[in-house]
């Protein structure tokens, strides 16, 4: 049985595969013209082939637009109400447009408190309130929902940031409570947390700096001189920042290869990477320059509903999609002239429909991005298999794999259906297939005990008869061999005896 299942199962992969191929080889037709081809990690961290999760449909780059084409453009907020603000940076300004992409306003006047000046960054409550990263006028500026200039954040004054401190906001959040967290360049210290009332009330969540042997070896080893300057290594700091609906702030950070996506509770304390552990985020095979390799440089990344996070990776052009538990579901975009790829990405937001728009600052435009029908059937199995419902996601994971045979997550989730289900027999293929080492360990051992338990009389009565039958011949074994060989010693001994 476990032989037929396995053989099955490969032949699965086999059909995928050449499917895949195929698809390959006909990109215009079978994958709606998508420059980059669908890829995702398996369990010995190889690239299957994969059916694309996110197609390019258009972009938005205002040339057909009363408001005129974007320039350099650096953010885009989805409110609530899937309408969308693009921080159009160039052009000192924030575009506010519908789902068809009809103008509804543009915030941002040409002189007077309410001018921007290179804005990078913005956030938009619940009530339509926008607050505007305005990173040369070093504030933030605030606006109504009619987009009228309301107030000002200037930079802020504390004893804690030092006299040296360089306010320059480039990317910002605001709580139920109002309180604003903001990225502001240069700052290593972590995310500056303001009052609703402009007073600085500390910074958040930062980052650390690494253990380093060879930094540790030639402290040991410098001079005065060489020991200040170690000292003087800063911490990595944030690029962007996401709040989810639970009051999570993600952030992601430039220049380092492990956790580079953060989960940050209410205390600052990261709650997706635990403590110990080295996450990768990112491509793990990234290109080379001069024969050194790159680093992954993520610049933001947004969150749905059901806790799925998609990073935007600028080195690589390319957009990551990881489930609530860190599970890689999709790979997308890249660099290149192409629609749907990229040449300097630097935001990322979804609607509630789950449609990704990603801007593009180079190309100034914003790319949009729709699910196939293969990511919907993935989002569906993921939000069920997330919350645990392993027995319910079993059914849309099988769907999966007559799309996708090669989805080794699709396997590992159908294993682990079957392990909490107690068909370990069963459980123990599907995990075969992902080759989940540890879930197949914890299934064969399960299924071991259960064997015992199942067929312990038999077992039991095997022994027993065996110990019988064991004694019994050993009876039969000394009656037949040592008596003859006893008489053969008496023999000897008469014979010698007559010798």
């Amino acid at each position: 049985m476990r032989e037929r299942n396995r053989l099955h199962f490969r032949m699965k992969q086999l059909a995928a595969a050449v499917l895949l191929a195929f698809l390959a080889a006909f990109p215009a037709q079978a994958m709606a013209g998508s420059p980059y081809q669908g890829y995702v990690y398996d369990s010995l961290q190889e690239t299957p082939l994969s059916i694309n999760g996110y197609l390019y449909e258009d972009s938005i780059d205002g040339y057909d637009l009363p408001t005129g084409p974007l320039k350099s453009p650096e953010d885009i907020f989805a409110a609530e109400d899937d309408t969308l603000y693009i921080v159009d940076g160039g052009n000192n300004r924030v575009i506010h447009l519908d789902a068809e992409k009809n103008v509804l306003g543009v915030i941002g006047d040409s002189e007077g408190k309410g001018q921007l000046n290179s804005p990078k960054g913005l956030f938009v409550t619940s009530e339509g309130r926008v607050f505007v990263a305005d990173t040369e006028n070093r504030r933030i500026a605030v606006f109504n929902a009619s987009g009228e200039f309301e107030k000002e954040y200037p930079a802020p004054q504390s004893p804690l940031l030092g006299k040296d401190f360089i306010y320059s906001p480039s990317k910002i959040i605001v709580d139920k409570r109002g309180y604003m967290f903001v990225v502001s360049d240069g700052a290593h210290q972590g995310l500056m947390q303001i009052r609703p009332d402009g007073t600085f009330a500390g910074f958040f969540g930062a980052n650390h700096v690494g253990f380093s042997l060879s930094r540790l070896i030639i402290k040991l080893i410098a001079t005065q001189e060489q020991r200040e300057q170690l000292a003087n290594v800063r911490p990595p700091e944030f690029s962007n920042l996401y709040q989810d609906k639970e009051g999570f702030i993600y952030t992601t950070t430039l220049g380092i290869r492990f956790n580079q996506v953060k989960r940050l509770s209410a205390v600052g304390v990261d709650t997706l990477n635990l403590e110990g552990q080295e996450n990768r985020y990112g491509d793990l095979y990234m290109p080379r320059k001069n024969w050194e390799p790159l680093y992954e440089s993520f610049v933001d990344l947004t969150v749905d509903k059901n806790g799925l996070i998609t990073a935007l990776d600028q080195t690589t052009g390319k957009a990551f999609q990881y489930d609530k538990l860190g599970n890689l579901l999709f790979i997308f975009g890249g660099l290149g002239e192409q629609d749907g790829l990229f040449k300097t990405p630097a935001s990322i937001d979804h609607t509630s429909d789950g449609t990704i728009y990603i801007v593009d600052r180079t190309r100034n435009r914003v790319d949009r991005f729709r699910t196939t029908p293969f990511a919907d059937k993935v989002h569906e199995a993921s939000a069920l298999y997330v919350d645990g419902r392993y027995d319910e996601a079993s059914k849309p994971w099988h769907e999966v794999l007559e799309m996708n045979g090669n989805y080794d997550l699709a396997n590992r989730a159908i294993g682990k259906a079957l392990y909490k289900a107690e068909r370990y027999k069963e459980a123990m293929g599907y995990f075969e297939v992902a080759r989940d080492r540890e879930g197949y360990s914890q299934a064969f051992l399960e299924y071991r005990k259960q064997f015992m338990r199942e067929y312990f009389t038999e077992i039991a009565a095997a022994v027993v008869f065996f110990l019988i039958a064991l004694r019994f011949g050993l009876r039969l074994y000394r009656k037949k061999w040592r008596k003859p060989a006893k008489q053969g010693g008496i023999q000897w001994a008469k014979g010698g005896g007559a010798r």
